[in-house]
């Protein structure tokens, strides 16, 4: 039995005047777009994949409806989805230990200094 690999490519994209992240991902014949926020029109949505499409990350067939499926649609899927850029747990981790040794090294250097303001306030 031979097992068929879908290979996926992943983009990236940014829009800071909307505070949005979108992530466009072809697998197979299906592209999946996730957006972090929902501050795309359904005129922007179409206009944004036929733009993916001129600029080559996703395939011509997708750029118009009812074009290279056999369902009529495009074969685009448009999820808002915020959970999907959160950070993971080894991000989560490493930014603990670091602010645990930053408020540790604070709190040492304070005792320190508390110290040597009664020392010098005694002597």
């Amino acid at each position: 039995m031979t097992a068929r690999v879908l290979e996926s490519q992943v983009f990236h994209f940014s829009f800071p005047a909307q505070d949005t992240l979108v992530q466009v991902e072809e697998i197979g014949e299906q592209v999946v777009i996730r957006a972090s926020r929902d501050t795309f029109t359904e005129s922007r949505r179409q206009g944004f994949i036929r733009e993916l499409a001129a600029e080559g990350f996703i395939s011509d067939r997708h750029q118009w409806p009812g074009v290279g499926t056999a369902d009529g649609g495009r074969g685009v899927r448009w999820l808002v989805d915020p959970t999907c850029f959160l950070p993971g747990p080894a991000p989560a981790a490493l930014t603990r230990r670091f602010m645990l040794r930053l408020l540790g090294g604070a709190s040492l250097l304070w005792l320190v200094m508390i110290g040597l303001l009664f020392a010098g306030a005694a002597g």
